[in-house]
């Protein structure tokens, strides 16, 4: 009796990458890892699961609510999917003080998990790409993060984008002035979260609703949406004498100053007081960036958290990193045509045909010849003829096909055929690599 057909499916909110899309996905990775080592950025890399006990409390409820649980059958520990790359961060900074020298400099590329309900852009399984100084507590660091975001976004293609910059010290100071405190300040962050969905109004209300006095709610809603061309001097007038106020607002100058002397330019970023960081473990600057033309929201997030690490470590350190919205990054590219040219079909610059079974042998031995000259070459595996060959090639988007017949190998000489527009050429065969790279740069 036949076993009955597996019906081949994914599990909600997971995806598959086929070798045209990985492609493009790699070369979006290889770009930012080349910005993140010029700044000096080292690798690392950590496990996708965590105890249970070094992810939760850490998020905020809402935010933890979505961590999968990933006990496995007779284990004695709790365990979990890592939600972020940051909290491993700072459980990896804690255990190995003796062989992680601050301040360090991480990046990561990973996938995390997160129980979403799957939708057009949002998935349960991502990748995360994360920068991250620790050790470092002048906005000098902070200024770096943003100074890497401003290089990588460039060098991908991206001109019209803002990054925006708050700090969640001053949004606390903001809610003391207009007298809100303790439990009441997360409520805060979460209505005024969500200004750019529901607007000014939007906000307004949903704070009355929240129990906050409506005279609270004016003085709240008159600071953060203050349209002034100094807003920080507007802020330092108005909120002076709250201690809180003043070392924040200190803060984002310096960090200014600092952004001027890594020659990040004006334009590229603006302090926005409704811009709130959904994460509970932010202490001081926070910066996300959206694309503004056209406006397609935001692509990178990130900030200071000085707390972190010190839920592990015992004592506080310094910390500011940033989060490329890879992904969406990734959907941006093809949405706005930033990929080079013919990126995508295939890794492969030239296949080896097969002429016939006289011929299989040197066709090999030609194949080694162009690897061994740095050429990315497939031998062809099916007997078939030589127009299915190049057919095959053709469909597959390989620039170059190498013809070698009993004619070809008895005078020494290798025929290339360029695919895009038919030039045939016959090569010695001592100068086949060198043909390839011509070839491939005329039209490949």
């Amino acid at each position: 009796m036949a076993k009955p057909k597996i019906e081949p499916r994914l599990p909600k909110g997971m995806r598959d990458f086929l070798p045209g899309e990985m492609i493009k996905r790699e070369y979006v990775f290889n770009i930012v890892r080349e910005v993140f080592h010029l700044y000096g950025f080292e690798p690392l890399q950590t496990p996708v699961l965590e105890l249970r006990d070094t992810l939760m409390g850490k998020y905020g409820e809402d935010a933890e609510k979505l961590i999968y649980q990933a006990q496995h059958p007779g284990g004695k520990e709790e365990v979990a999917l890592r939600y972020d790359l940051t909290v491993p961060l700072a459980r990896v900074v804690a255990q190995y003080p003796n062989e992680i020298a601050l301040p360090f400099r991480r990046y990561q590329l990973a996938p995390v998990w997160r129980a979403e309900r799957p939708q057009r852009g949002r998935y349960r399984e991502f990748y995360q790409c994360d920068a991250d100084i620790v050790g470092a507590s002048g906005m000098n660091a902070d200024a770096e993060i943003i100074s890497l975001i401003v290089t990588a976004l460039t060098r991908l293609g991206f001109t019209s984008f803002s990054i925006k910059i708050n700090s969640r010290r001053l949004l606390t100071a903001i809610g003391q002035f207009a007298g809100v405190e303790g439990a009441a300040l997360a409520e805060l962050y979460r209505s005024i979260d969500k200004f750019d969905k529901i607007g000014a109004d939007g906000v307004r209300e949903e704070l009355i609703k929240r129990g906050l006095p409506a005279e609270a709610v004016t003085r709240i809603m008159d600071l953060i949406t203050t349209h002034t061309d100094s807003p920080l001097d507007f802020l330092d007038d108005a909120l002076n004498a709250l201690p809180d106020a003043r070392a924040a607002i200190r803060q984002l100058r310096d960090l200014a100053g600092w952004l001027e002397a890594l020659g990040v330019p004006k334009t590229a970023y603006a302090f926005d007081f409704t811009m709130v960081r959904g994460l509970g473990y932010y202490t001081g600057p926070i910066f996300e960036t959206i694309i503004t033309e056209p406006n397609l929201g935001s692509i990178t997030g990130g900030g200071r958290y000085d707390d972190l690490v010190g839920l592990f470590k015992g004592e506080s350190v310094p910390t500011v990193g940033t989060s490329l919205g890879i992904e969406r990054i990734i959907d941006l590219m093809e949405a706005l045509n930033l990929y080079p040219p013919n990126i995508g079909g295939t890794v492969v610059q030239v296949m080896v045909t097969v002429f016939d079974d006289t011929t299989q042998v040197e066709s090999a031995r030609l194949t080694a010849e162009l690897r061994a000259a740095g050429i990315r070459t497939e031998l062809y595996m099916l007997d078939r003829p030589l127009g299915k060959q190049i057919g095959s090639a053709d469909k597959k988007g390989v620039p170059l096909v190498a013809i070698l017949g009993a004619d070809e190998i008895a005078a020494g000489v290798v025929k290339f055929k360029r695919l895009v527009d038919g030039h045939e050429e016959s090569i010695q065969r001592s100068q086949a690599a060198e043909a390839v790279r011509r070839l491939l740069g005329n039209g490949g």
